[in-house]
């Protein structure tokens, strides 16, 4: 795919990545209410995102990990943030996936 701009000016080819999976891996809660860091550098909340999703088995009983992404890393929150009073704390295994954009 080839995309113009107003201009005339090619802006994207199938040579541009727009966005691009930076960091793939297997997490696990804690059943507490705490959250991991995982270094990844050159992430900011303004040129990436993550999340989460299952692998394996997984039950209508399995909580969702929670995910945040900070300057240089990403934090797995084992609860909701925000309610961690009335979150339930899991202690699911996920694999998180970390894309930035270019």
């Amino acid at each position: 795919m080839r995309i113009w701009g107003g201009d005339g000016v090619l802006q994207i080819d199938e040579n541009s990545f727009t966005m691009r999976v930076v960091y793939s891996g297997v997490v696990t809660g804690s059943n507490a209410v705490t959250f991991q860091t995982i270094a990844v550098p050159g992430l900011t909340p303004e040129n990436g995102a993550a999340f989460v999703v299952p692998i394996g088995t997984y039950t209508t009983l399995d909580k969702q990990l929670e995910t945040e992404v900070i300057a240089g890393a990403v934090r797995v929150y084992s609860y909701i943030r925000g309610r961690e009073q009335y979150s339930n704390k899991t202690g699911v295994t996920m694999r998180l996936i970390v894309i930035r954009f270019f």
